[in-house]
């Protein structure tokens, strides 16, 4: 058919827009899309199996389609929400169009039941739908032996989110190389590591390949506001992968490693050159297997300078005791945030009692809080506002080791493979530090030197916060601190 039966006979149910009508006319047996989000791939490649399963019933002949999803869910979904609404609007106006005839005949796809006529339908099942005439279309999560299963045309939807995507390449290609079976293949991009980016990035001209960015869904008919998504998306780096359709280097990592270098200096990570200003710090809790990371840096300007790296593998408790108290007395750290999941909750309800509660924050990692974190950190590093020691290749592989993938639904995580160099430790350490100058709770209590030498913050006894600070202070000291976060002062 030349075009999709539903905008034939009748006044269209569906209005394509012309970007999908390109993907819809394109006849070729190998056909990869990749589209922006939400911009119909899905919808408009369902829409072209239907229509394909219609025209082998007009032509008295069968056809079966495979659809592999990136999960049960999903593939479920296409049938839902694509498959099955598009199937009965095919069928609705093909009954339409018979109802019209003064005397319907069976070939028309009337069956006469007892003296009356029946329309016709598809047979709709959870993971199936089978079509009166034997065409059938299937739905079922991607793996490698699901693949291996079938003889049928194929559509990989959202195949750079499938796991093991080339392995899964390898079992489902032979099952389309019968002549005349159909492959189609839809994405947004994800990275560099996964067969859908070979396809799409390949210059052989056996593979039709079509490209449209959420610009070009825009003017070819969606209505969408590319710059409120954009503005309240609030993200570049997703909006580049996810509307823009850019393969983002280095496989989405969250610190590339130009910013990492462009951020090292020779100065940094040298104790003796601490200046005495105020300082934040990181405390990442380890005891056995991954690394016990205490990072420093002291606020210069609007400029973190690192003054101290501290990282230790298999030390005790009581070590780590040692070595914190150290720092909290040789640098003025007002706020140092540490790893409070699992093992660190004695720690954290330690330093509490030692040094302060407005000292110490203690954080509870999730994705959403790592995610926050991690991108506080790298807005850092893109602004130049971070000076850290220069040519350490443990440095630069543990800030550089963790990746932001975007799922289907949009949703961002954060991916940390565990080698023998740790879980990205220093990089999350570095994160709990740079937090607090985004968090209103790394305000630190204050008092004036006392004659006795001691530490100007409290340490142990009632916390102080900042209502104490503005009565013994001065009105004007919430107003100080939060100057300096923004590096007002120095």
């Amino acid at each position: 058919m030349s075009a999709p039966f539903l905008e034939k006979g009748l006044e269209p149910v569906i209005r394509f827009h012309d970007y999908q009508r390109a993907w819809l006319a394109d006849k070729s047996r190998f056909k990869a899309g990749m589209f922006a989000r939400q911009t119909g791939k899905t919808f408009t490649t369902s829409s072209e199996i239907v229509d394909d399963c219609i025209e082998h019933m007009i032509q008295e002949r069968r056809t079966r389609w495979v659809i592999l999803s990136r999960g049960e869910r999903q593939a479920k979904e296409a049938l839902d929400e694509a498959i099955k609404p598009l199937s009965k609007a095919y069928y609705a106006i093909y009954n339409e169009i018979r109802s019209r005839f003064d005397e319907p005949r069976e070939e028309e796809g009337v069956f006469r039941v007892q003296g009356e006529t029946r329309d016709l339908d598809a047979d709709y099942k959870t993971f199936e739908v089978i079509f009166p005439h034997g065409s059938r279309i299937t739905a079922v999560p991607a793996s490698p032996d699901t693949a291996r299963g079938f003889s049928a045309n194929m559509f990989l939807d959202e195949f750079a989110f499938h796991a093991q995507s080339k392995a899964i390449w390898g079992a489902a290609f032979p099952i389309i190389s019968k002549t005349g079976l159909k492959l189609r293949v839809t994405s947004t991009p994800n990275g560099k590591g996964n067969k859908f980016y070979e396809i799409m990035t390949g210059e052989d001209p056996v593979w039709s390949r079509h490209t449209v960015t959420i610009q070009q869904a825009v003017a070819g008919g969606l209505d969408r506001n590319v710059e409120e998504l954009r503005r309240g998306l609030g993200d570049e780096d997703i909006w580049a992968q996810e509307y823009e359709l850019k393969f983002l280097e280095d496989g989405g990592t969250v610190l590339p490693m130009e910013f990492v270098t462009a951020c090292e200096h020779a100065d940094a990570g040298k104790p003796e050159l601490y200046q005495g200003g105020l300082c934040i710090a990181g405390n990442d809790i380890a005891a056995r297997g991954d690394l016990w990371v205490f990072w420093v840096f002291e606020i210069v300007g609007d400029v973190l300078w690192c003054r101290e790296l501290i990282v230790r593998r298999k030390i005790s408790f009581a070590e780590q005791d040692v070595i914190v108290a150290d720092a909290m007395r040789r640098y003025n750290i007002i706020h140092l945030g540490v790893d409070q999941t699992g093992m660190g909750e004695k720690p954290v309800q330690d330093m509490h009692r030692l040094y302060g509660v407005d000292r110490i924050h203690g954080v509870h990692f999730n994705p959403a809080i790592k995610l926050d974190l991690a991108n506080g950190a790298r807005r850092r590093f893109e602004e130049r506002r971070i000076r850290i020691p220069q040519g350490s290749d443990e440095l630069r592989a543990d800030l550089t080791k963790t990746k932001r993938l975007v799922g289907p639904t949009g949703i961002a995580r954060l991916l940390t493979e565990r080698d023998e160099g740790g879980h990205a430790d220093r990089f999350w350490a570095l994160c709990l530090a740079i937090g607090g100058l985004s968090s209103d709770q790394w305000m630190a209590a204050y008092r004036p030197v006392n004659t006795h030498g001691r530490d100007r913050y409290i340490g142990a006894g009632e916390p102080r916060g900042l209502d104490w600070l503005a009565d013994h202070d001065g009105p004007n000291v919430p107003a100080f601190l939060s100057g300096l976060r923004r590096g007002k002062y120095h």
